[in-house]
């Protein structure tokens, strides 16, 4: 099964997110946008691996306070779009103590460079007007919990199953 940990977005910053892709679609752009429901931060990109609940032993242990999370910027990585967040050390060491968690237990993970993004379309083509990237709205979210994520393909594009979550030790304060 393929899995993956993230962080599913608050409401507000799905809907202002959606918005986006809308004001994007009407000004020309084209491409596979991600369906609302799927918008999310990946922490770590697991991949195909049998056992969740191993996976979910393996970081249990992980301790972390609520932090904000705030959308920055958009961009694209060759013909993805992506929203960026805005830089947060809270977020980093998140990420730092998940993938070494992972990697003390033995679960194989995508080791790239963390760059925290929200990817709002794959093969992304820019028409017409459009010569620069408009910004979404300022929008943020607290972040208390991070979850693990299945992946399984369906008729309309993938389906994300949160399979187990973690929650932070304190709210922020």
């Amino acid at each position: 099964m393929r899995l993956f940990f993230a962080i599913p977005l608050s409401d507000e910053i799905r809907n202002v997110l959606a918005q986006y892709q809308d004001d994007l679609r009407n000004a020309g752009v084209t491409g596979n946008f991600s369906a609302t429901e799927n918008l999310h931060l990946t922490l770590a990109f697991i991949g195909e691996y049998p056992d969740p609940e191993n996976v979910m032993d393996a970081v249990s242990g992980i301790s972390f306070d609520s932090f904000r999370l705030e959308i920055q910027e958009t961009g694209l990585f060759s013909d993805t779009l992506w929203a960026g967040i805005l830089k947060n050390d809270a977020l980093e060491n998140l990420v730092r103590d998940l993938r070494r968690s992972l990697s003390d237990s033995g679960i194989p993970f995508d080791r790239k460079k963390f760059r925290p993004h929200i990817t709002l379309a794959r093969k992304t083509l820019l028409h017409g007007k459009v010569s620069a990237l408009p910004k979404p709205e300022t929008s943020s979210m607290l972040v208390d919990s991070f979850s693990l994520f299945r992946s399984d393909r369906g008729k309309h594009g993938m389906i994300y199953t949160e399979i187990g979550q973690l929650c932070s030790e304190q709210p922020e304060q």
